[in-house]
């Protein structure tokens, strides 16, 4: 049975208590896979990229139908950093939600003035957002057109602080900056550090890397921006989030701890 993620960020935990530690972060409006329920008050999920962990009840909308109304419906995902959801097309509305970049929301109905868009979350409340907000995530973008989306969008989130386990604008770290640079661009990799059978990045000659390929290193991935430079969220002192560092010895954005122990180049082509 499945159900629909309906708070802002909420965490997966390696086990069914606030206390575990957590092992990754979905989204409101995504869609997971209930497992089982451990006990009361949890479920064990499976995300549809094939992450497992343990939610608790309070952040799903449950129900057997849920599910296939809230799939049946028009969805657009939240492109925004972070925007607000209001009760009224006016920004004078009350706030009913804070939805972050990489949500999913259903839309209902034309703009409205003012570039107004009335939507809906998992349970069914409704509110406003602006239209700019929102966008689709495209799909069989040719090589070039992917590359430099990716690399955008990991742009997007500079600044963003460290977060173990996060995949918003509230908290990212290196492997959910990597999987929403390229799940925003339409394709979903691995979650974590490392190149998986089975998912569409494959490792190849470190000499070929290209804007928008992946670097491997011990626990750690960035996105290559080109010209030596890439783009990552790292817990380093001084960093403590997403920046950008090179891999030339010249530049002033050098890290030599992470060239020392670059261990694979990933990409999709």
């Amino acid at each position: 049975m499945e159900a629909v993620v309906n708070s802002a960020r909420c965490l997966l935990y390696g086990r069914p208590n606030t206390c575990s530690e957590p092992v990754d972060e979905v989204l409101l409006g995504w869609t997971v896979t209930l497992l089982n329920e451990p006990c009361r008050g949890w479920y064990e999920v499976r995300t549809d990229y094939g992450y497992t962990g343990y939610i608790p009840a309070s952040a799903l909308a449950l129900g057997e139908g849920n599910a296939k109304r809230w799939a049946s419906l028009d969805h657009r995902t939240v492109l925004r950093g972070i925007c607000t959801l209001r009760s009224q097309p006016r920004v004078q509305g009350l706030r009913m939600e804070t939805l972050l970049r990489g949500a999913t929301v259903a839309v209902h109905g034309a703009p409205l003035a003012d570039g107004w868009q009335k939507v809906s979350l998992p349970d069914g409340r409704e509110g406003f957002t602006k239209t700019g907000y929102l966008g689709e995530i495209p799909t069989g973008l040719d090589e070039a057109a992917l590359r430099d989306r990716v690399t955008q969008t990991a742009r997007s989130y500079l600044g963003t602080h460290y977060d173990w386990s996060g995949k918003s604008p509230m908290g990212i770290d290196c492997s959910g900056l990597a999987f929403m640079a390229y799940r925003l661009s339409g394709v979903t990799i691995w979650r974590d550090s490392q190149i998986k059978a089975g998912y569409p990045i494959h490792a190849i000659d470190p000499a070929r890397k290209q804007p928008g390929d992946l670097l491997y290193f011990p626990g750690h991935v960035a996105v290559y921006l080109g010209d030596g430079e890439y783009i990552h969220s790292t817990g380093k002192d001084g960093s403590d989030g997403v920046v950008i560092n090179s891999l030339d010895p010249g530049s002033p954005r050098f890290r030599p701890d992470l060239l020392e122990n670059l261990k694979a180049v990933g990409s999709l082509f």
